[in-house]
């Protein structure tokens, strides 16, 4: 066993501890937080069902975003879009391929095109929009940076200098059992492994959250019924008990 195969097998397993917890811990927070206030964007649906509609159209379709910016919307939707068909083309380095994952492997394959290209786009729009640019930090165009770059390391491995998969496969699943199986010594596939698992060591402190933050958020998922229902948070709710138990107290003692 080479020293670079201990050396990304203890890598990944401290990545994927890293994300796992890490985003557990900030889904934690999220689901935790008090929301004192109704504050739907409007127009809100006015009823649960339709909140989750509201959701499925932000998540799946981006619906606020279309709505405010049409070139923003298309890089984005493209990048996005693309990653997902990468993503469950990337499954079969972890399971047996079966009818669904043979299907998905060409769309995926040239997905990746979509994918540099929508965040292309995304940074052109950091770099040449002034308001943009201006709210721009050092980690928005690293992060960037660093999506890019495990795209083209990806194509790179893909149509110029392809890997053994099989080997790839094992490695993996190898990982999967704590059991190291060998990892072959292209540059371009350590180097795109590197930055995946960079990639998932900075997931739980970085921008990217907004996947799972876009659930808990109080102006997309509350139902607008302040007329209708008094909306008061839970540990609000408790003060107001512990006051009318005092005012009680006070004007019985």
């Amino acid at each position: 066993m080479t020293f670079v195969s201990i050396f990304y097998g203890l890598l990944f397993w401290a990545a994927t501890l890293v994300l796992v917890v890490g985003v557990g811990r900030k889904i934690y927070l999220y689901a935790t937080i008090p929301a004192p206030l109704k504050i739907p964007t409007t127009p809100a649906p006015v009823t649960q069902v339709g909140v989750v509609g509201r959701m499925f159209r932000e998540v799946v379709l981006f619906e606020s975003l279309f709505r405010a910016n049409k070139y923003t919307w298309l890089f984005a939707f493209m990048f996005h879009m693309a990653l997902w068909l990468v993503l469950l083309r990337h499954t079969r380095y972890f399971m047996d391929m079966n009818s669904l994952l043979s299907f998905i492997q060409p769309f995926g394959k040239y997905a990746s095109f979509a994918m540099v290209f929508g965040l292309a786009g995304l940074w052109a729009r950091r770099l040449l929009v002034d308001r943009v640019r201006y709210i721009s930090a050092p980690s928005d165009h690293l992060m960037l940076a660093l999506l890019i770059g495990i795209g083209l390391s990806g194509m790179m491995m893909t149509f110029v200098s392809p890997t053994d998969i099989t080997m790839v496969k094992g490695f993996f699943r190898g990982l999967m059992t704590f059991d190291f199986h060998p990892l072959p010594a292209s540059p371009i596939l350590l180097v795109h492994l590197f930055l995946v698992a960079l990639l998932m060591l900075i997931f739980p402190i970085s921008k990217l959250l907004h996947a799972p933050g876009v659930f808990f958020s109080p102006t997309r998922n509350q139902v607008d019924n302040p007329r209708e229902k008094r909306h008061i948070a839970a540990w609000a709710l408790a003060l107001e008990k512990n006051k009318q138990s005092d005012r009680n107290e006070v004007k019985h003692g």
